[in-house]
């Protein structure tokens, strides 16, 4: 019995090796040639099925070490261009390679027991790069493609070239340098090397060597385009998705987005928080079907479709179909699933639209989480469906859990299974905050996340989990306006008593000058009545909509103009402003800083 090769690999005495014969055993006639060839044979075939397992660089390069050493050679070294050329790049000349892996064993008596392979710990060292300039012996060699023996003049004088001067090189056909040729170009160079002891290479084991060669730099060139096809999709989806969460009124935002397994690690998943006018937000998640470039191109198109129709300021129904609509134009089976809400601090309700999403979850103040009863719809992308919104309670101090199906379901859970798990984590988490005190946000977030538990990952995750803080009615001051002279006047007077209720009159000037110029705008140009709101929070806030949807512009007004300076004072002494076109007119708004003390 022999002792254990490196990683588990069995021990092989060299009367047992399948490609070669011990010096000692006889041999002669043609019966044995035929057994050395069925021997090679499956040797091949063992081989490079080992090699094809490898699903990365390292994984196939090992499985070529493993596969040859030692039934094939006693030594190997494999080098590979250094930087791997991708596809259809261009490689710099002259090129370098770099020892990519070295495995060695080595002949060995046990107390008095027959000759046995075993791992070298001192493996003869070697160059860890080598420049090869054109024209050298090495690129000669390399550009033949073909196996070589190691001794003949050309190859002696490649392998000083890519070993170095201290490797010591066999005597006879006792090396072969092979070069690794994927689909376009030489990517590396594999080394097979026999000690004296054992039988040298023959015109057969070229042959032998030149199916691993050939197998083992297809699977490196396969490995290298999926991996950049990979870090490519995950680059282009991660900058899709949102840097940071806006901060809007009267609701805290946290998310997650973690990439699939390695196997299958890109996918469509995004999320995204969107302020609206009158200090709504709109909340999206979704989920494009696939695991491909494709799919993360898709969900950029997509989120970008979401955001420009929420600017419109349509109901949730009415954008997952034009969703719907998009999807279908850009191309066949693009399908995705996605879930829409408007969340409305004032009113502290939210609407909500399903397109085949799992549904959403609410954590309550006092601990009880429930899984939203919301019409489940069809997924973006089947056509001719129609969408369905509905209207909820979102009392203050209450989370919403907006999540991916990659979050709940696996393949050792089905989809319900894991939301009603999800549903009793966070109820679970809720309870050791308290029945008076939610749990932080971002703690949430992780402790959904560590549900998932150790494996592979089969579908990547995106969650938004909003907090609801709402805005008091007692913040809130809103008035209709006629379109009239006096409007901006009655606004002025208005303003004024509500920063009188709320300590502000600090801000009175300020707001009553902003409030003249925006209103006096809007009046010239709407034909129903105006609308002004003030809300107070961390902020003073103003908005001001009219049924009219030109946009305001800032220009610079000329000398003999008389108008045409209201947005340039609002642009000077506004903290913020903006304006947002409306399905039946616009919002102006502004925003001051509130004193503090």
């Amino acid at each position: 019995m022999g002792t254990p090769a490196a990683d588990g690999a069995p021990a092989v005495s060299p009367g047992t090796v399948a490609m070669s014969v011990s010096p000692r055993s006889p041999e002669f006639g043609g019966e044995a040639a035929g057994r050395r060839e069925g021997d090679r044979l499956r040797f091949v075939g063992a081989a490079t099925r080992r090699i094809a397992r490898g699903l990365d660089l390292d994984e196939i390069v090992l499985g070529l070490c493993r596969a040859t050493v030692p039934t094939f050679s006693d030594e190997i070294l494999v080098y590979l261009r250094d930087p791997l050329p991708v596809g259809d790049e261009r490689p710099v000349a002259p090129f370098v390679l770099r020892l990519r892996r070295t495995d060695r064993l080595r002949l060995t008596d046990l107390e008095g027991e027959e000759l046995v392979l075993v791992p070298d710990p001192d493996p003869t060292p070697a160059a860890e790069l080598c420049e090869v300039p054109n024209g050298s012996a090495l690129a000669e060699v390399l550009r033949g493609v073909r196996p070589v023996f190691g001794d003949s003049d050309a190859a002696r004088a490649a392998l000083a070239e890519l070993l170095g001067s201290d490797h010591p090189l066999p005597a006879g056909p006792r090396a072969v340098l092979a070069p690794l040729r994927g689909r376009r170009r030489v990517i590396g160079a594999a080394v097979f090397l026999r000690r004296p002891e054992r039988a040298v290479f023959e015109p057969n084991d070229l042959l032998v060597a030149a199916q691993l060669a050939t197998h083992t730099a297809l699977g490196i060139d396969k490995a290298v385009l999926y991996g950049r096809e990979a870090y490519i999709a995950d680059e282009l989806q991660r900058t899709m998705l949102p840097d940071s969460l806006p901060q809007p009124t009267g609701v805290r935002l946290a998310s997650r987005y973690l990439p699939a397994a390695e196997t299958a690690r890109v996918g469509g998943d995004w999320y995204d928080a969107i302020p609206l006018p009158g200090s709504r937000v709109a909340l999206v998640v979704g989920d494009v079907m696939g695991h491909s470039m494709t799919s993360a191109a898709i969900m950029g198109q997509l989120r970008t479709t979401a955001q420009t129709l929420a600017g419109l300021d349509l109901p949730p129904q009415e954008v997952l179909h034009h969703l719907d609509e998009q999807a279908q134009r850009l191309g066949e089976n693009r399908m995705a699933t996605c879930m829409y809400a408007v969340y409305d601090p004032v009113s502290h309700r939210i609407t909500v639209a399903n397109a085949g999403h799992p549904p959403p979850i609410l954590l309550h103040l006092g601990g009880r989480a429930e899984v939203l009863r919301v019409p489940p719809g069809a997924p973006i992308g089947v056509g001719g469906v129609d969408f369905e919104a509905v209207e909820l309670d979102a009392p203050a101090g209450a989370t919403l859990l907006l999540y991916t199906d990659g979050l709940v379901e696996s393949r050792l859970r089905d989809v319900w299974t894991g939301i009603e798990q999800l549903r009793e984590r966070l109820a679970a988490t809720a309870q050791l905050t308290g029945p008076d005190h939610s749990p932080p946000l971002e703690a949430l977030c992780d402790d959904v996340l560590d549900m998932l538990g150790p494996g592979d990952r089969d579908d990547d995750i995106a969650l938004l989990a909003a907090r609801f803080d709402g805005i008091a009615p007692s913040d809130v001051a809103y008035w209709f306006l006629e379109p009239e002279d006096a409007a901006p006047g009655r606004a002025r007077r208005l303003a004024r008593r509500a920063l009188a209720r709320w300590d502000l009159e600090d801000l009175t000037d300020s707001v009553e000058l902003l409030i003249s110029e925006v209103v006096t705008n809007a009046v010239r140009y709407a034909e129903r009545p105006v609308t002004l709101r003030l809300l107070r929070t961390d902020v003073l806030r103003c908005e001001v909509g009219d049924d009219s949807p030109q946009l305001p512009r800032q220009r610079r007004a000329r000398e003999t103009d008389e108008g045409g300076r209201g947005l340039f004072l609002v642009n000077r002494l506004a903290r913020r402003w903006g304006a947002t076109r409306l399905s039946g007119g616009k919002v102006v708004w502004f925003e001051l800083a509130i004193p503090q003390g």
